[in-house]
């Protein structure tokens, strides 16, 4: 061995090329697959948590390193390569910039100030919930979490909404599906980062590429909501219920301005991170001198608590911390696969059966990820384990990372809203159990009843498809990243 290469050993800069396991390509696969395995059983079992995904990646990983009959420490080296790609850094970074920008939003009474509305329209029954679903589609596309999106309707607009004779069903299905709309649409959400990081994209092209299917879905969703949702009983507390509406004042309104400021830098083409600083510089100030929040609000000390910082930055951060190590580690797990060979493995394995048809790469990317969202309850973590099967068998076709971004994104973003076993969902109903025990003539609604109405998400499904069938909306890559029409020859 070399100077050089010692050199290249000792400070972990040597690239690893090639791994050779136990079980030959399969056995590289085993770090990926012990962890979707794992996350399906803790899901049945209902246990899941990011925590527990982690220690699932963890441990598969650690197999990876038994299985592996190349020297340990190329092992140790091919996953640290596999962590240091730039798909997973730039996710984490992402993340938490949209985190400190949407939880400052919600200080500044984003949430209540479209509850506002909502209550100041007058709406009723069927009109009611398809305002509703309106307003969480503004709320979520706003702040990036559909899980965030969830909590703050059931808590607020979920009571109004009752009070006014909306049917209890369809007013939660459409919080869940106004939050199925900004998870895929917004800019800040963690599936958009996500999907376009995984899939070498750049946020603003996702986010312009995936608007027609987004906006597609939607006006279906806002017509049933309408025809469908009313007939609820408005025989409640009235007096109870009237505190709900009274709670919220339209200051909180304001904070549409940082909103479509972020919007607009990052649809113009400038950097997410340059888009949520400008947005975040702008939201805190507005909070602080318009009396919309405290400044202890935003950042606070506290030496007494574990982090001795609070406030809503600290929470912006520290609410994507399992997910920023979790990507990191299912990105490595994905290097390793590639260099045991097993992604080349899948991909030809596929090809057999696609051969030259783009139509069947497509159905076999929505096959991929609608299979992992409908097994992981997390619907990021499920997506960034089919990400790199959406890119193995996207660039072998050609297509354009727009179009594998949102094949991924589309599918993950519905999915996850639907499944009664869903995070989000289940989120969404034990904040309403929360809030019967704070209003006893709320009824509750059961995720098992709910999921067939979530009509923004299952249109979504349905429309990535139709269009990987029908090849609507489908670009190839060109030499310099531009959309092509036609498949450019080879």
């Amino acid at each position: 061995m070399t100077d050089d290469e010692q050199l290249d050993r000792a400070t972990g800069d040597q690239t690893i090329q090639k791994l050779d396991f136990r079980l030959g390509s399969f056995g590289a696969v085993i770090p990926l697959l012990f962890f979707v395995v794992w996350a399906i059983t803790i899901s049945v079992l209902d246990l899941s948590s990011e925590v527990a995904l982690v220690l699932g990646a963890i441990i598969g990983l650690t197999m990876g390193l038994l299985l592996c009959k190349s020297k340990w420490e190329d092992y140790a080296q091919g996953l640290f390569d596999g962590l240091s790609q730039p798909v997973g850094v730039i996710a984490m970074v992402a993340w938490f910039y949209a985190g400190m920008f949407a939880q400052v939003l919600q200080v500044g009474g984003l949430v209540e100030g479209l509850v506002w509305i909502g209550s100041a329209t007058g709406v009723e029954g069927g009109m009611f919930v398809a305002l509703t679903f309106l307003l969480a589609a503004v709320f979520s596309t706003a702040v990036g979490t559909g899980y965030g999106t969830a909590v703050a309707f059931c808590t607020l607009m979920y009571p109004a909404g009752i009070a006014v004779g909306a049917d209890p069903t369809f007013l939660f299905a459409s919080i869940l599906a106004g939050a199925v709309f900004g998870d895929n649409l917004a800019p800040v959400s963690d599936t958009t980062i996500v999907s376009a990081t995984t899939q070498n994209a750049d946020v603003p092209g996702v986010v312009r590429s995936r608007f027609k299917y987004s906006i597609l879905a939607a006006v279906p969703t806002v017509i049933l909501f309408a025809i469908f949702g009313g007939g609820g009983s408005p025989e409640v507390d009235q007096a109870t219920a009237n505190s709900v509406i009274e709670s919220v004042d339209p200051s909180g309104l304001l904070m549409l301005i940082p909103f479509a400021l972020v919007l607009t830098l990052a649809l113009a083409g400038h950097h997410l991170i340059t888009s949520l600083t400008w947005g975040i510089i702008t939201a805190i100030p507005m909070v602080i001198f318009l009396n919309l929040g405290e400044a202890s609000d935003i950042l606070t000390f506290n030496p007494d608590s574990d982090t001795v910082v609070e406030g809503a930055l600290v929470e912006g951060i520290t609410g994507y911390f399992n997910m920023a190590i979790l990507i990191l580690l299912i990105v490595g797990a994905a290097h390793l696969m590639r260099l045991g060979g097993t992604m080349q493995a899948i991909t030809n394995t596929l090809v057999k059966w696609i051969k030259n048809s783009v139509r069947k790469a497509e159905v076999s990317m929505w096959a991929i990820v609608a299979l992992l969202n409908s097994a992981i309850t997390i619907n990021t973590a499920a997506e960034i384990a089919a990400a790199p099967f959406v890119q193995e068998i996207g660039t072998k076709y050609n297509l354009h990372r727009y179009r594998m971004s949102n094949m991924l994104d589309a599918v993950t973003s519905a999915l996850g809203y639907i499944f009664p076993w869903g995070a989000p969902l289940l989120l969404g109903y034990s904040t309403l159990q929360t809030m019967q025990g704070k209003y006893e003539w709320l009824p509750l609604v059961d995720p098992t009843s709910v999921f067939p109405f979530v009509f923004q998400g299952w249109f979504l499904v349905v429309i990535m498809l139709i269009a990987a069938l029908t090849g609507w909306g489908r670009r190839y890559e060109g030499k310099n990243g531009e959309e092509l029409k036609e498949k450019p020859r080879d």
